[in-house]
């Protein structure tokens, strides 16, 4: 690789670093291309899945200030830059090495801190954003039934007591039949 093309490569990646919101980084050692096809694929247009070299990586790593992974760049490698939601991401790629055992979870990168392969595992083991937004409103939905019920228990229990008043008024006034 000519030395241009490897300062290009190496600012193509730092930019993919720069405006990733996550990254997952793995070993990919015994995936043949239709299985990285296939993982590629799982991930959907929320990440990309790339295959680097090291030193490039590293060297990416450096120049876009993320800190804390050069441990993990060894052996071949290959990034999950993560654009969109990083649970489904996580998720995809935690059930693809499931499914195959030669994809191998190092480690990744969130929120300006290095995760490690339990918390990769962890942000996987989310639920989605959706889910989680849709059990928000049912909560907020519930609450605010309780409180409309709460707020009406006090009229419908002056309701009752008036008719209840007006019944024996009316038991009162009403003369009861000679035996």
């Amino acid at each position: 690789m000519a030395k241009a093309d490897k300062a290009t490569a190496v600012a193509d990646i730092a930019e993919r670093f720069k405006e990733a919101t996550a990254t997952v980084v793995t070993e990919y050692r015994g995936l043949t291309v239709a299985n990285l096809a296939a993982l590629r694929k799982s991930l959907g247009e929320s990440a990309t899945y790339t295959v680097a070299k090291n030193t490039l990586v590293k060297r990416a790593a450096s120049d876009a200030g993320i800190e804390g992974l050069d441990e993990l760049f060894a052996g071949p490698t290959a990034i999950a830059f993560i654009n969109g939601e990083p649970v489904d991401a996580a998720k995809a790629i935690k059930t693809f090495a499931k499914d195959n055992k030669a994809l191998v979870i190092k480690g990744g990168y969130m929120d300006g801190h290095a995760l490690t392969v339990s918390e990769v595992e962890r942000i996987a083991d989310l639920e989605s954003r959706e889910v989680l937004l849709a059990k928000l409103a049912g909560a907020m939905k519930g609450k605010t039934s309780q409180a409309a019920a709460l707020f009406a228990a006090p009229a419908s229990q002056i309701a009752r007591l008036a008719a209840a008043l007006q019944e024996k008024k009316a038991a009162e006034g009403s003369p009861e039949p000679a035996a």
